[in-house]
């Protein structure tokens, strides 16, 4: 087991950037359209003059209790990038989000590696993939030979996810789209003896399902993390956490896999989520990540 803590970085590229930080503040691009947002990791002071701030395409705004985006005129509603070897719909959303998080994708190229390592010895592998958002984790294992039950909560981030797909050339690969509650849905897999060869979530700290199910990670984390051990093959090859905004370590979610490696033997691997400025090399941290592997 790596005692030290991994540190994985997104590098700028043709249609994603982190063009500057700091001020509780980040700064983006997205194919040809600029982003502000907060930050609140950007603890240090910003290096590109104001006027390249002030001269941002989209800025997300808190005044109070309210929260929106502001965006120039001519702006479009949505666009398609190519990042990380696939392609995604960008729009502005509630959250100051963008349906992209581009610090994911060390962790997309991870689980391709680890997926084509596995395929000559096992030409079938099921991923399952929990909160899955708009598709990125998803689409990089099916994309990669998997076949992958991507859930999530919210209908409108399966639509975006599908869109994707099918952007990406990936509309007919083996991908079920499962609307539903996240602990629901493994709580009845358990019950079907279905089984999987690698899962990978993304909680929340907070969040919903479909059906108003609520989900605090304090509460909640551990008893998924114990039912998704239920569904795990006889032979599996990943378990991959990701956290976001949650105040917790890393180490906290490796203890959580210590218990793969007893059983099934492998490694684990944990650290920080990052993104590296374009011009100063500067990181700004992301996420933490912990990942059990046995190929």
């Amino acid at each position: 087991m790596k005692e030290s803590l991994s540190i994985l970085s997104t590098l700028p590229s043709v249609d994603y950037e982190l063009l500057d930080s700091g001020d509780g503040e980040k700064l983006e691009r997205y194919g040809q359209v600029v982003f502000r947002r907060p930050d609140p990791q950007a603890l240090w002071k910003k290096i590109l003059p104001i006027k390249d701030w002030q001269n941002a395409d989209a800025v997300f705004v808190r005044d109070g209790r309210n929260a929106d985006w502001k965006i120039k005129p001519g702006t479009p509603e949505k666009w398609t990038i190519n990042f990380g070897e696939l392609k995604f719909h960008i729009r502005p959303t509630a959250f100051k989000h963008t349906g992209l998080f581009p610090e994911q994708e060390g962790n997309w190229n991870w689980m391709r590696e680890v997926i084509k390592a596995r395929l000559p010895k096992q030409p079938e592998i099921n991923v399952l993939n929990l909160f899955g958002y708009t598709g990125g984790a998803s689409l990089a294992c099916a994309q990669a030979g998997a076949q992958v039950c991507h859930v999530d909560g919210s209908k409108v981030a399966i639509g975006w996810a599908r869109d994707n797909a099918e952007l990406s050339g990936l509309k007919e690969k083996p991908i079920r789209w499962i609307l539903d509650d996240a602990v629901e849905f493994v709580r009845r897999e358990v019950k079907r003896g279905k089984k999987y060869d690698g899962i990978v979530m993304d909680p929340p700290a907070f969040g919903h399902g479909p059906n108003g199910e609520m989900w605090k990670i304090e509460k909640d984390f551990v008893g998924l993390i114990e039912m998704c051990n239920q569904i795990l093959s006889d032979q599996p090859l990943f378990f991959l956490l990701n956290g976001y905004a949650s105040g917790y370590s890393a180490i906290a979610y490796e203890n959580n896999l210590q218990n793969l490696v007893k059983k099934y033997g492998g490694e684990i691997e944990k650290g920080e989520l990052t993104l590296q400025e374009s011009k100063s090399g500067r990181l700004l941290p992301c996420g933490i990540f912990a990942r059990w592997f046995n190929i």
